[in-house]
C-alpha cells in the first residue's frame, strides 16, 4: 500500500513538472478552475461569456438586460455580446450557425441566453446571477491579449493566446461589437421602472462583425508554452454607426463549443495576458 502511494505521489509530479523546474505543465484534470480556486502560478483569470439573444421588440429581453447589469455589478470578469434578431436596427444578418446551437431549423424564440456558448441561463436570470459568476475563476489553461487601433477608416486587431497546458480541437472566435446605440427598447418586465417603451434605450456589446468564422476557426501548434498571433486588417464595417464605440470580444472554445476562455477589449487599447504572478 505504501508502495502504492509512492507511486501516485510521482505519476502526479511526472504531469505538473516539465523537464525545465521553471516550467509547469498543468494536467486539465488538476487544474482547479472553480470560483473560489486560488490563484496558481503560470495560469490565467478566467473570463465568462454570456451570449444574449436579444431584440429592441421582445418585450422580455429586458429582463436579461437587468441581469447582465447585475452581473457586470459583481465582477469584472464577464464577456457580454448581444445578439439581435428580428425587425431590429441591429439584426445581425449572419445569425444562423448561431441560431442553430440552440434551435436548429427552428424559429428562435426570444429571450435566449447562454453562458460560455452552450450552458442555457437559468431562468429568472436576475436570480441566478451567481450561476454567471460561478464561471469565472483564478484559473484557466489559455490566457488571451488583444491589441487594437481603429483610425482612418480602417481598424486593425492582433489577437494573441497563450497556452499554460496541451489543447487539441480548439476554435478561436473573434467579434466586431458596438456600444452606446441608442434605440427605442420594448419593455413587459418589472425591470427599468416598467417604463414601455424605453425611449433611447442603451444598446451595448452588439454583435456587428464575426473577423473568423461565426463558430470559431481552427487553431494548430495548440502546445504547453506557446504563444498563437492572429491578425486582422479591414475597413471598418459599414454597420457601424460611430467608429469611437467600437469593442472586440475574442474567446477560446472546445470541440464542444464551449468557452475555455474569454477577453474583451475597447478599440485602440493594449492588453496584457492576465497571468497569475
Amino acid at each position: 500500500m505504501r508502495n502504492f502511494y509512492f507511486f501516485s505521489i510521482l505519476v502526479s509530479i511526472f504531469f505538473l513538472v516539465s523537464c525545465n523546474e521553471n516550467e509547469l505543465i498543468y494536467n486539465p484534470i488538476q487544474v482547479d478552475e472553480s470560483f473560489v480556486a486560488e490563484p496558481i502560478p503560470g495560469l490565467f483569470q478566467k473570463n465568462a461569456l454570456i451570449e444574449d439573444y436579444t431584440g429592441t421588440w421582445c418585450g422580455n429581453c429586458t429582463r436579461v438586460s437587468y441581469a447582465i447589469e447585475k452581473v457586470q455589478e459583481e465582477s469584472d470578469r464577464v464577456v457580454t455580446i448581444a445578439i439581435h434578431n428580428g425587425n431590429d436596427p441591429y439584426h445581425f444578418v449572419g445569425i444562423e450557425p448561431l441560431k442553430n446551437l440552440i434551435s436548429h431549423n427552428n424559429d428562435l424564440e426570444l429571450p435566449q441566453s447562454r453562458l460560455n456558448r452552450t450552458i442555457t441561463w437559468t431562468f429568472p436570470e436576475v436570480d441566478n446571477i451567481q450561476q454567471a459568476l460561478n464561471l469565472t475563476s483564478n484559473n484557466c489553461g489559455l490566457g488571451l491579449a488583444l491589441n487594437s487601433t481603429v483610425a482612418n477608416g480602417n481598424l486593425n486587431i492582433t489577437v494573441k493566446v497563450k497556452l499554460a497546458q496541451n489543447y487539441e480541437n480548439i476554435k478561436l472566435v473573434v467579434y466586431v461589437l458596438e456600444n452606446k446605440l441608442y434605440y427605442r427598447q420594448f419593455n413587459y418586465t418589472s425591470y427599468f421602472n416598467e417604463i414601455n417603451p424605453i425611449l433611447n434605450f442603451e444598446h451595448n456589446h452588439v454583435l456587428r462583425n464575426s473577423l473568423t468564422q461565426l463558430l470559431g476557426d481552427a487553431m494548430t501548434n495548440t502546445t504547453f508554452n506557446q504563444t498563437l498571433t492572429t491578425e486582422f486588417s479591414l475597413p471598418i464595417p459599414t454597420n457601424i454607426s460611430n467608429a469611437d464605440n467600437i469593442s472586440f470580444a475574442a474567446f477560446v472554445v472546445d470541440e464542444n463549443n464551449t468557452v475555455i476562455n474569454a477577453r474583451e477589449a475597447y478599440a485602440n487599447e493594449n492588453q496584457n495576458f492576465q497571468e497569475n504572478r
